[in-house]
């Protein structure tokens, strides 16, 4: 009650499994649609693929608006409609341009966590603002993500409304059956799903600790672009997909990444003209295998393509999944990373995480296929080939040698190969002098 009488703007409901949160939003979403005051008011549930909406919403959505005299359901377009011109409609954030050039009155994001961070600033954000709809994040935690930082607002923030619903204080499961689950979980699980915690580990997640120490050690931070040096790009091709870039540059002992982009729906020379105009000096693009498979409309592979459009691609040897989980697993403590524009595939990295057998309670032996997998298979494949660009770079025409010391024994990661030599010939320079 408190949740549907709130008259924030910015709602935000970390619940527990089978809390009744989505049968809470899909009351609200029908309510809002019959009293809001403009013509034709349009809200929505979105959840992370449109199956789910389909599978766990629509049920409810038909069932709780059948009783208004006059409502309308559409099938085939998962929508309402009522006798007052409202509609309310499920949508899947799986496919996020298609919802641009929409209004909404109120929206609601189920499983927020598991959305790709531009989903709400690129896509739900403009479609509140010339009726400055409402919005309702609802879900349980998956670390400090985008969901973590709208629960942090909600405590923080007047304009905004929260409330946390854990199993051990609501009395909606049984105490038997919290107890049975947790015999069956792992402390991890059962804290994240059952006591909304943001500090449990993401189950299954190939990259998470990798990508957490990367935080602790300051090596996600503000990463500049070496102009003297090429930028490779890292690319997962997608054909139906979203399309996943990383841009970095690699060093003697680590690499810098420095960019990331990603859409979907449109073409090569799309991403073509993304490149040409960062301003970069442009190395080679890191693509897969299957770069070389001929297109049915063109008849051209997607190499040929590229190349036709000003572009170097360098296709990086075929692997096993595994073995290119690992390769990242391994080149993640040797990275920096641009926080600011790495950002959504920061996330995509810390998400990434293998798919989890509902029945049998374990962890499957491949990954879940989400908004996370291209930016994670785009990592693959650098992981796979910066070491070999690493090779190709030129070497310096006067002797030197390439160990740099940092003073505690080690090799820096954080200096170009040139600002190596420099610093290098530098040292030798100053001790015979």
């Amino acid at each position: 009650m408190a949740f549907h009488n709130t008259p924030h703007r910015w709602r935000v409901i970390v619940a527990h499994r089978r809390a009744g949160k989505t049968v809470a939003c899909i009351n609200h979403l029908i309510r809002s649609a019959l009293t809001c005051q403009h013509p034709e008011p349009r809200t929505a549930y979105v959840a992370p693929l449109f199956k789910q909406s389909k599978d766990v919403a629509w049920t409810y959505l038909k069932r709780f608006s059948a009783v208004i005299p006059g409502t309308v359901a559409n099938e085939s377009e998962l929508r309402i409609d009522l006798p007052n011109g409202g509609r309310v409609r499920l949508y899947g954030a799986d496919n996020p341009d298609g919802m641009r050039g929409i209004y909404l009155d109120d929206c609601v994001l189920d499983e927020f966590a598991d959305m790709r961070p531009r989903m709400l600033p690129e896509i739900i954000r403009p479609a509140l603002s010339d009726r400055r709809g409402s919005l309702t994040l609802i879900g349980t935690p998956r670390g400090h993500n985008d969901f973590y930082k709208a629960w942090q607002a909600s405590q923080n923030d007047d304009e905004w409304y929260g409330v946390m619903l854990k199993a051990s204080e609501t009395g909606l499961v049984a105490q038997d059956e919290l107890d049975s689950a947790r015999k069956l979980m792992s402390p991890e699980q059962y804290e994240q799903e059952f006591e909304c915690s943001f500090e449990a580990a993401i189950t299954g997640a190939y990259w998470g600790r990798e990508m957490g120490q990367a935080d602790t050690a300051g090596r996600i931070a503000n990463v500049p672009v070496d102009p003297e040096s090429p930028v490779y790009t890292a690319w997962d091709l997608g054909v139906r997909d979203s399309t996943a870039i990383w841009f970095f540059q690699p060093l003697m002992g680590g690499v810098n990444v420095v960019d990331y982009y990603e859409a979907s729906g449109v073409g090569v020379d799309h991403y073509a003209e993304v490149l040409h105009g960062k301003g970069y000096k442009l190395g080679y693009c890191l693509v897969p295998h299957d770069a070389k498979v001929k297109e049915w409309g063109s008849g051209r592979t997607r190499i040929e393509i590229m190349q036709n459009l000003n572009l170097q691609p360098w296709v990086v040897p075929d692997h096993r999944l595994m073995d290119g989980i690992q390769a990242g697993r391994t080149t993640i403590p040797l990275a920096r990373f641009d926080r600011t524009k790495c950002a959504e595939g920061i996330e995509a990295l810390k998400q990434y995480r293998a798919e989890y057998d509902e029945e049998r309670k374990v962890l499957k032996p491949t990954p879940l296929h989400d908004w996370s997998s291209h930016a994670a298979d785009a990592w693959r494949y650098l992981s796979i080939g910066w070491r070999e660009l690493r090779a190709t770079e030129p070497a310096p025409k006067s002797p030197v040698d390439f160990y740099i010391g940092t003073g505690d024994g080690t090799i820096s990661s954080n200096l170009s190969i040139k600002e190596m030599v420099e610093r290098q010939t530098k040292r030798r320079k100053d001790a015979e002098a």
